[in-house]
């Protein structure tokens, strides 16, 4: 079988209150919301589907590793340390909650974030090679 996963169509995040969460993706995330009722939102965000599924109170999408230390499930990518920086102001002007910003000894640097229902998500500065030349061929071809 020469079958393999291609990419991540959609990413589930638990949520309070559904409507609340779904404008505060849209304002200050950009999200476009596709459809909400009290249950769940759909969201296009980053080019990849989020539903916002109502759930319990203080559930998130965070995890505690083997040491401890609270992580997050979800890493978007900027194409830049220039960009991030610009991102990490915005959302702190925004006042979005956001850790500082780190060089975790790998390529690039990153910062957290958090939605209002307390889901951690992670910024890093690389942009994935392969999605880089696919938005560099988009941009040529809408230049045209």
């Amino acid at each position: 079988m020469n079958k393999k996963l291609i990419r991540v169509g959609t990413t589930y995040v638990p949520v309070l209150h559904v409507d609340h969460s779904a404008k505060w993706y849209a304002e200050e995330l950009g999200a476009t919301i596709n459809y909400c009722d009290e249950e769940k939102a759909i969201l296009d965000l980053a080019d990849q589907s989020f539903f916002l599924v109502r759930s319990l109170k203080d559930e998130t999408s965070n995890f505690t590793d083997y040491k401890g230390d609270k992580r997050f499930s979800l890493t978007f990518e900027v194409d830049g340390k220039e960009e991030l920086y610009i991102l990490h102001a915005e959302f702190r002007t925004q006042g979005i909650q956001t850790g500082d910003i780190e060089d975790r000894g790998h390529d690039g640097e990153n910062f957290v974030f958090f939605d209002p229902d307390g889901n951690c998500f992670d910024v890093w500065s690389v942009l994935s090679p392969k999605y880089k030349t696919l938005r560099k061929e988009t941009v040529s071809e809408i230049e045209r």
